[in-house]
């Protein structure tokens, strides 16, 4: 565990230094060594997962998948480095408010996936420092795009990619999914070949909805949306996956932590799936923080959940 600490410390450290070196505004103050040293005073036992990455897994860092004027944004991909056949693609969103994290606070979940057939590919896109709501949402359904049209370079089913996110990334996969064809949340200044759809959505303690009896959203929020929900209630309503959930929207997994800010309008979305018998699952894990994706002891079995559920609903869509 000390060396873990000793090159999470290095990692924030560099992170911190090279802040000056962007040409664009960067919050670091989200980490998984902040989150494990956070949550280890209520939760002594745990540990931060670090799944082994193996031969049988080929990485590649830092792809470009989209550039707005001078800004790249990057991407990496973990697959199969031997796959016989096409495979699902997951695209990995992280979460920090919408204003802080990286893509590589997805990497030991995109190793797990890539381990069991998977093309996982964690993406940045632009925090609230740097762009207001929704900027975020056109990088990603971009990098959905950018996965369609490289898919053969990839190995990827163009017909089997689903949305996974965590927290805030929760939030966005799942505005992702509910907005398939929507042409609001597309950059109409980029023509496509491709379209942006996806075809299932993981959902790891996102809010559904930004303005919601269960709903604590607040300064943070407000940063990314342009205003409070008083200044902007229009923004706010429309950002919600809750919102636009649809007969034909994708099926869901709902993975929650034990705290229930982070359900809000989840059960308020299952009950119209339900009416328009939409497929969906819920995993609860109870006494948990919000940052357990990132912790054993619950990290293999979320990741058991996980793949068991994009093995059902790929499996079952031709």
């Amino acid at each position: 565990m000390k060396s873990i600490i000793t090159i999470c410390f290095l990692f924030t450290t560099v992170c911190l230094w090279s802040q000056g070196k962007k040409d664009y505004p960067v919050d670091t103050s989200f980490s998984i060594y902040g989150s494990w040293v956070k949550e280890k005073k209520k939760f002594p036992h745990i540990t931060i997962a670090e799944p082994a990455l193996t031969p049988a897994i080929k990485v590649e860092q830092d792809i470009v998948y989209r550039s707005v004027g001078n800004r790249q944004l990057l991407l990496d991909i973990y697959r199969p480095a031997k796959a016989k056949k096409k495979s699902p693609a997951v695209l990995m969103i992280f979460g920090g408010g919408w204003r802080s994290g990286d893509k590589t606070h997805n990497r030991a979940m995109a190793i797990k996936l890539a381990g069991q057939g998977y093309v996982a590919v964690s993406a940045d896109y632009r925090l609230s420092p740097e762009a207001a709501f929704p900027a975020a949402v056109h990088d990603l359904k971009a990098a959905v795009q950018w996965l369609k049209q490289h898919a053969r370079q990839y190995n990827i089913d163009i017909h089997k990619i689903a949305t996974l996110g965590c927290s805030a990334g929760g939030q966005l996969a799942s505005l992702i999914g509910n907005t398939n064809g929507n042409p609001f949340f597309e950059d109409s200044t980029v023509k496509q070949r491709y379209t942006s759809d996806v075809h299932a959505v993981v959902n790891i303690d996102g809010t559904l909805a930004f303005k919601h009896p269960e709903s604590a959203e607040g300064a943070v929020a407000a940063q990314w949306l342009g205003g409070t929900w008083e200044q902007s209630p229009a923004t706010w309503t429309n950002a919600a996956p809750l919102t636009h959930i649809h007969p034909q929207s994708p099926p869901f997994l709902f993975v929650n932590s034990s705290i229930p800010r982070f359900h809000a309008g989840r059960d308020d979305m299952i009950k119209k799936m339900d009416m328009w018998g939409i497929y969906h699952e819920t995993k609860t894990f109870p006494d948990t923080p919000h940052t357990f994706w990132f912790f054993n002891p619950w990290f293999n079995e979320m990741m058991d959940t996980i793949v068991s559920y994009l093995d059902k609903v790929f499996k079952l869509k031709k």
